[in-house]
């Protein structure tokens, strides 16, 4: 009789990437530093910069105000105004993003919207080497 419909804001990203464990609910604002092992869902307004280690999910009345998200997956539901930096990226058919994007997969539903520059570095690129050291005058 009761049965629990999934939200279309939850692609399939997530069940690959990491459970929710935090939810920001609608309403809510928070300005700050974000950071943790667990997933988040914003469904109000955060501003600051997030560093976690689970997926972040922003829901379709989600906001979030960044100079920079780190996370392994992001899911643009809503409206984020950051450059991002994950595995992977979505945006959904709801989604706005603002910013610069540099991941290895990448996946945008039909009307989502992504404004910024798109790096994906290829699978075990290296690193750039730092400059060797001057060498010494005699």
């Amino acid at each position: 009789m009761f049965q629990k419909k999934e939200s279309p804001a939850l692609p399939e990203i997530l069940r690959t990437t990491g459970k929710i464990e935090t939810v920001l609910g609608p309403g809510i604002s928070i300005k700050g530093f974000l950071s943790g092992k667990g997933g988040v869902r914003i469904e109000g307004v955060f501003e600051g910069k997030i560093d976690i280690e689970g997926p972040l999910v922003v829901g379709e009345q989600g906001k979030v105000i960044s100079e920079e998200i780190k996370a392994p997956s992001v899911v643009a539901g809503g409206t984020v105004q950051a450059n991002v930096i994950a595995d992977k990226v979505q945006v959904t058919r709801t989604g706005r993003l603002y910013g610069d994007v540099t991941t290895s997969n990448l996946s945008t539903e039909e009307g989502g919207f992504l404004k910024g520059t798109i790096r994906m570095p290829e699978e075990g690129a290296v690193q750039p080497t730092p400059p060797p050291p001057a060498k010494e005058e005699k």
